[in-house]
């Protein structure tokens, strides 16, 4: 529930991308009880990948165009 109030959502929303990342291995998750925690699995070349296009994505841009005069 967190996840899902952090990113604004519902469960029906995020439960396909969470089981699309578990099929992948880039996550794994724990049952205790009715409790479910998530976590990356670091060790996956794919969860690398991922995250560094996530820090691409975050990079700030110099939205300035070239003067063309």
């Amino acid at each position: 529930m967190q996840l899902i109030r952090k990113v604004n959502s519902t469960y029906s929303q995020v439960n396909p991308n969470l089981q699309l990342l578990q099929k992948e291995g880039i996550i794994f998750d724990e049952h205790c009880g009715r409790m479910r925690t998530i976590r990356l699995n670091k060790e996956n070349p794919k969860t690398q990948l991922l995250l560094q296009a996530l820090r691409i994505l975050e990079t700030p841009t110099d939205n300035k165009q070239p003067n063309k005069n």
